[in-house]
Parts: C-alpha cells; structure tokens; sequence
C-alpha cells in the first residue's frame, strides 16, 4: 500500500504544521494584549497634545511657526512607512502598501516626486525596487519601540522639510479598530491641518515661556514625533491581532487538510483490503 504509506507521511507533515500555528497562534494572542494596552497608554497624550496643537491654529499667535503655515505649490512629498519586521500577518502589510501605491501614482500624475522612509523590513523590501527615493531605513525595533528609537528617522525628514526639499510630510499605518479590523490610514504631519475643535465659539492664545518661537518650535516637533510613535504602536497592535487570525485560519485549514486525508486514506486502505479479501476469495475457489 504505497500510496497509502504517503497519505500517511502526508497527514503526519500536516499535524505537524498544525502545531506550529496552533503555537504561533497563543504566541501572538499573548503579545496582541500587550501590544495593545501599550496603544492605549500612549492613546491618551497622543490625543492631549492634538486638542492643544488644534487650538494652536486658531489661536492669534505672536509667532507663526514654519510647520502651520500653507506651503504653495508642492514638489515634493515624503512619506513615513511604518511596517512589520516579520511576516506571516496575513494582508496587513499588503492592504498597506496598495492603498500607499495608489496615492504615489496620483501624485505622480500630478508631477509631483514622492520622497520615503521605511520603518519595518517588509515596507523596506517593497519599496527598494520602487523607484522611489528611500530617505531612511529603520527596522527590527522588537514588539516594545522605545519613543527614543524614532527620533532619528523623523528628524531627517523634518530636515527635509525645513530645508525645502519637501513640502509636505505624512506618515502611513495600519489604525487598530478591533481584533477583526485594521485599517490602513495615512496622516499628514506637515503642514499642520486645523483640526475641529468642538464647543470652540471664540479665539485665544497661550501665553509662552520664554517665546512663542522656542515654545512653539519644541512643542510642534513633539507633536509630530508622538504621532509617528503613535502609528507605530497602532501597527504593532495591528500585526498581533493580523497574526493571531492568520494562525488561527491555518491551524482551522491543516485540521479540514487532516480530515480529508483521513478520508482518502481510510477509503484508500478499506478498497486494498477488499481486493485481498477478494483474491483470497479467488484463490480459494480455484483450488
């Protein structure tokens, strides 16, 4: 029954594999928790210092900063990709990088040249081969990023930006809605757009220490380096629970793999014997 020594080989490499999702499944169950009470502690200043950047804009400041002024016409854009390091998360990444490759052909319809950094070593391989310019690369930053660990990346694309090179900066990820729902969202950084700012029926200002320029320089940096950690953070949430359904569909496939290879196999074994039996049978009758 050498066919039937396969299918057995067969299913035995299935359970196999199925054991290593099932694990990789716990594994990313368990990081996914921690991923995500890591987004919502860091939720809370993401969401205080953009109420105070949105009064900001309407406020009648001394000093207008550079980073909220309307540029004219743009060149140039540049893009913070933030990604996984690993695979294995299903279409997160992919559903990331189509939504950014539509934008980059309507920019580049529009002559305008499209500048980019990658956080992650899958946006890094995507995009090498793009024609894109790559501004910076930053990767294996573990399932724990420090803030520290981003300064560095977002520095050199706000040099960009004051240096003229660019007019205009975002940043893409991947938005944790649910365990079931990850979307693909992409924020401009600069030029800063007014927010809304609900129940604001009049105008203000804030009264700075030691100028509004230095103020304002410090804080708008800030605001910017929080958002990029705040995606990342998002992302990683994102890739956790990307993984866990991933796993969890293919341990649910090997064991529907399992089922039908035991039904083939047993089909397989109860038609040998049957035909034993009837040779037997033959056998006999001759003699």
């Amino acid at each position: 029954m050498a066919a039937g020594k396969e299918i057995r080989t067969q299913i035995a490499s299935i359970k196999n594999t199925q054991k290593i999702t099932s694990a990789m499944k716990m594994v990313a169950a368990s990081k996914m928790k921690k991923a995500q009470d890591r987004m919502l502690a860091s939720r809370p200043y993401s969401e205080k210092i953009s109420k105070v950047i949105g009064h900001l804009a309407y406020a009648h400041s001394e000093f207008e900063h550079p980073y909220m002024k309307e540029v004219g016409e743009v060149k140039r854009v540049g893009i913070i990709i933030v990604s996984s390091d690993r695979g294995l998360c299903g279409g997160l990444n992919t559903n990331l990088f189509r939504n950014l490759l539509k934008r980059v052909v309507e920019y580049q319809n529009k002559g305008v040249e499209v500048d980019i950094c990658t956080i992650g070593k899958k946006a890094t391989s995507f995009f090498k081969n793009s024609g894109l310019t790559i501004k910076s690369v930053l990767t294996d930053l573990g399932d724990a990023p420090h803030f520290d660990d981003l300064l560095g990346t977002v520095k050199v694309m706000l040099d960009a930006y004051d240096a003229g090179e660019i007019q205009q900066l975002s940043v893409a990820y991947n938005k944790f809605e649910n365990t079931m729902t990850q979307a693909p969202t992409v924020t401009q950084l600069v030029p800063m757009v007014a927010a809304d700012v609900e129940g604001m029926d009049h105008y203000w200002d804030y009264i700075y220490e030691p100028d509004a320029e230095e103020a304002l320089g410090a804080l708008l940096v800030r605001y910017i380096e929080a958002l990029v950690y705040q995606g990342l953070v998002e992302n990683i949430a994102c890739e956790q629970s990307s993984r866990m359904i991933a796993m969890q569909s293919a341990t649910d496939n090997a064991g529907d793999m399992v089922k039908e290879l035991e039904l083939v196999y047993n089909k397989a074994r109860q038609a040998a014997i049957t035909q034993e039996i009837s040779e037997i049978v033959s056998g006999a009758a001759a003699v």
